[in-house]
């Protein structure tokens, strides 16, 4: 892996490079990790021009859930007497005599950029911007193989929960069972807090477990993921409880579906986030649901949940092949309940198959 993440810092440093900054601070995590290897609490990259260094506050665990640093990088764990990493950062490249500092504006706090510039007065600081957030965009083929294992951990988790007893249990141990359940599959963690949400409460998106137990008749909604070896993916589900589903709950099923499917068939290189958007969107609208949709319709997923692309109305972009996305349209319908269905899906060529399903588990409605 030691070339990959030395390709991926040199295709930054020539992009920066050409802008006229010859050293660049990476400090959010998720972009550490991306490029090092790693992330270390607290830990910043410095990509020098003299050499690439990641400065710890303490030294990594060495645990294979955190990553390893990449061999090439020089690591230094700091005395605790040494103050803020990203200052010694600062100092380092100054020392190096580099002019000109690129950091991520987005992530440091107003105090961190302060102590910068004190630290290093002459060294003049640009914004980095979104930069290695939009080179994260297209995954390579072992960042899907993680997402794919995470997928198959979600699948797992959520089979076995579909075979136990849920009538009487509450949406926050129902929450805490899926999350033992993913660590128990091989899992690092939750990708994300999960969500159970049962009878009035289904359909809302992020909705945190109650203490509302399950009852007869109830829908119950289901969002869980797995974080496998710092990548995300993300599953969504709804299920009728005990009985066979009412008409108005199998018509709102059915037109959800309907929604996810024609979003999910959207998704191939060169389309526009927003046609993505628009595809499952105009069914729910044409139904009367518009002004309660949620304001996307799905997101990108990798080393954070909710990355970029964007599939909003108003997002700007095309999809390249080797982008995973979600794709989860919903309804809720105030006072009694509604449906969720989300999927992780990888966009491909058509002639490869096109989309990949990540996560498999059914979308029948089926009455537990």
């Amino acid at each position: 892996m030691s070339e990959v993440f030395g390709a991926r810092r040199g295709r930054l440093r020539d992009r920066c490079a050409a802008a006229g900054s010859a050293a660049v601070l990476i400090s959010r995590p998720a972009n550490v990790r991306y490029l090092a290897g790693t992330a270390p609490p607290g830990a910043v990259l410095l990509l020098g021009p003299e050499e690439d260094a990641l400065l710890c506050p303490r030294t990594p665990t060495g645990d294979p859930a955190d990553g390893r640093p990449d061999e090439e990088l020089r690591l230094t764990v700091l005395p605790t007497s040494a103050g803020d990493p990203a200052v010694a950062a600062a100092e380092l490249a100054r020392s190096a005599s580099a002019e000109a500092l690129s950091v991520e504006e987005h992530h440091l706090t107003v105090a961190r950029h302060r102590a910068l510039k004190s630290a290093a007065p002459h060294l003049r600081i640009t914004d980095l911007g979104l930069a290695v957030e939009q080179q994260r965009i297209v995954k390579d083929e072992d960042e899907i193989a993680c997402l794919r294992i995470a997928g198959e951990i979600t699948d797992q988790a959520l089979g076995e929960l579909l075979e136990s007893i849920l009538v009487g249990r509450t949406e926050r141990h129902l929450a805490l069972e899926l999350e033992r359940r993913l660590v128990d599959h091989g899992a690092d963690g939750p990708a994300f807090p999960t969500s159970v949400a049962t009878g009035p409460n289904s359909g809302r998106p992020g909705h945190r477990p109650s203490d509302r137990r399950v009852e007869e008749g109830d829908f119950l909604s289901v969002c869980l993921g797995a974080n496998y070896r710092g990548y995300r993916c993300e599953i969504g589900r709804t299920f009728v409880i005990g009985t066979s589903p009412a008409d108005w709950q199998i018509e709102l099923y059915e037109l959800v579906f309907a929604a996810q499917r024609a979003g999910r068939e959207a998704l191939l290189p060169g389309a526009a986030y927003r046609e993505v958007d628009h595809a499952a969107r105009q069914i729910l609208d044409a139904a009367g649901h518009g002004e309660a949709l949620a304001p996307r319709t799905g997101h990108g997923v990798g080393l954070e949940i909710g990355e970029d692309p964007q599939l909003a109305p108003a997002a700007m972009g095309k999809l390249d092949a080797c982008v995973p996305v979600t794709v989860e349209p919903g309804v809720h319908l105030p006072g009694r309940g509604g449906v969720r269905i989300d999927d992780t899906l990888v966009v491909r060529q058509e002639a490869d198959g096109g989309p990949e399903l990540l996560t498999i588990t059914t979308k029948e409605l089926l009455a537990l």
